[in-house]
């Protein structure tokens, strides 16, 4: 079936709009929005509305490029400061963690497709390819669902969890690669010379991300452009260039673009809060797009066929290789507690890149490919739904998850400041209670270094001074260096509900 240009463009903006009003539907019931977005893919396609779509070259492309920035983003927005006390562990999960991974999920599928589903077709050698594909965290399951749920946990977990699913893509794709070109060759490779290989892939990719992601920095600080819009769009060919170099320089681009993420984001440049946060709003709508072409690409009706061993070997990633998996590779970090190694186990979520991954078995034409493929989104779905939902809950459960400070995006001050200049601000709704200290902005018990900077009435915005009359239903713009200054504000004015944004 042939379509315009104008038809793809109406039914690609209604299946964004549907997407983003189910995401939203669904986050307020606690379902993670990528799921959604997957399952809004399948409504639509072949077996729901009838879209078939089955280009898998195309969803390939699209799958590439979407998780290229999708990591170049979760890069920009992690702070190095808050990495580096779990860096070395973050590391020991990303390589030893996946190889471990793929080689028992491996195994346990080879064994059970054996015993008991030999109609599937599964060799050894398919088996590990299954095991590589699924291998790695997926970086937007991880980045969507902990960041949308703001969870808080302690101990440094989050920054540890996001560092691994950022960096542990690049490993499972060589893993995938490998495998696809044994079943290809049909012979047994020089496994010395694979390691080496890979070694030097990770090595080329990571130092290529480090130099070309300090280079980026003084270009962009040295550009001059009259449009300060392009900033933004810089910032996103930047990424998108660093992806594409590396891989033609044969290190992995994947692991160089993360790396380049974290450079730049904790580097100082021009326009920095605007850039990053196109960035934020470019990934998500990344996120959206690959995992709405990845449900396109999936024939629900193909998954019954293959249901029971995805839910079985699914059930065993979560409750036996992950756990395995991570006490084994965390061994010699003995200051990680019980509780914690638990609680990363369960935050193996699986996503688009397994998928992603899979897909390339489709693009080869390995035999038995669409079978691996449907068990694969299997496992997704049931990662997503079991594990995806209970990340709050379960942190509760073993008693980590911290009480997170109620970071609040402003309604009628649309205010930012430069990361530089360290400070906390806050809405404050005049009340009648408020008024009991006078009517006048000075007499307020305001804390020192603690300003009103501009105050809304109605619909008009003004500066204040201390002779300001105040008026019920004004919103004051509130500004303090100090976190603790803010709470002293909301105590003596007698605010209880306390939210604010931090810039820091």
């Amino acid at each position: 079936m042939t379509f315009s240009t104008e038809l793809l463009l109406l039914v690609g903006s209604f299946l964004f709009f549907v997407s983003m009003l189910v995401g939203k539907a669904g986050h307020k019931f606690g379902v993670p929005v990528l799921l959604l977005f997957l399952l809004v893919g399948m409504a639509f396609g072949r077996d729901g509305f009838g879209l078939d779509f089955e280009n898998v070259q195309i969803a390939q492309t699209i799958g590439t490029i979407c998780l290229s920035i999708i990591l170049f983003s979760g890069g920009l927005d992690t702070r190095f400061q808050d990495i580096r006390p779990v860096i070395k562990q973050g590391i020991v999960l990303a390589t030893v963690g996946v190889f471990l991974t793929a080689i028992i999920t491996g195994i346990f599928t080879w064994f059970i497709a054996k015993s008991f589903f030999p109609a599937i077709g599964v060799s050894l050698l398919t088996a590990l390819l299954l095991g590589s594909t699924v291998s790695s965290t997926d970086s937007a399951s991880v980045f969507g669902i902990l960041r949308s749920k703001g969870l808080s946990l302690k101990n440094n977990l989050r920054p540890l969890l996001e560092l691994e699913s950022g960096s542990n893509d690049p490993v499972a794709y060589l893993l995938t690669v490998m495998f696809i070109e044994i079943i290809q060759s049909g012979s047994a490779p020089n496994y010395w010379l694979v390691a080496l290989h890979i070694a030097v892939e990770l090595i080329l990719g990571a130092v290529l991300g480090y130099l070309l992601g300090k280079s980026s920095v003084m270009v962009i600080n040295r550009i001059r452009m009259d449009n300060v819009s392009l900033y933004p769009v810089l910032l996103l060919i930047t990424g998108i260039f660093i992806f594409s170099i590396t891989y033609f320089l044969k290190g992995n681009g994947y692991l160089a673009v993360y790396i380049a993420g974290l450079v730049i984001g904790n580097s100082r440049f021009v326009h920095k809060r605007t850039s990053k946060n196109f960035m934020d709003g470019f990934a998500w709508m990344s996120q959206i797009l690959l995992f709405l072409t990845l449900g396109l690409l999936v024939n629900p009706l193909e998954l019954l066929g293959v249901l029971l061993p995805g839910i079985i070997i699914a059930l065993f990633m979560i409750f036996v290789a992950r756990p395995i998996v991570v006490f084994g590779s965390l061994l010699p970090f003995r200051k990680i507690g019980f509780k914690d190694k638990a609680y990363i186990s369960w935050v193996g979520l699986r996503g688009a890149v397994p998928i992603l991954f899979a897909i390339l078995t489709l693009a080869y034409g390995i035999p038995g490919s669409r079978s691996l493929f449907n068990i694969v989104f299997i496992i997704t779905i049931v990662s997503l739904l079991l594990q995806g939902t209970t990340l709050t809950i379960m942190a509760k459960w073993f008693g980590l998850a911290d009480k997170p400070l109620k970071h609040k995006t402003f309604e009628d001050f649309d205010v930012e400041f430069s990361e530089d200049i360290k400070s906390a601000m806050t809405e404050i709704l005049v009340t009648e209670e408020m008024l009991n200290h006078g009517t006048n902005l000075i007499q307020l018990p305001l804390p020192e270094k603690t300003l009103v900077v501009m105050i809304k009435r109605d619909d008009t915005f003004f500066i204040p001074t201390g002779k300001t009359d105040l008026h019920i239903g004004d919103k004051l713009l509130v500004i303090s260096d100090d976190e603790e200054a803010l709470r002293e504000t909301y105590k003596n004015i007698g605010v209880s509900n306390f939210s604010y944004q931090k810039n820091v």
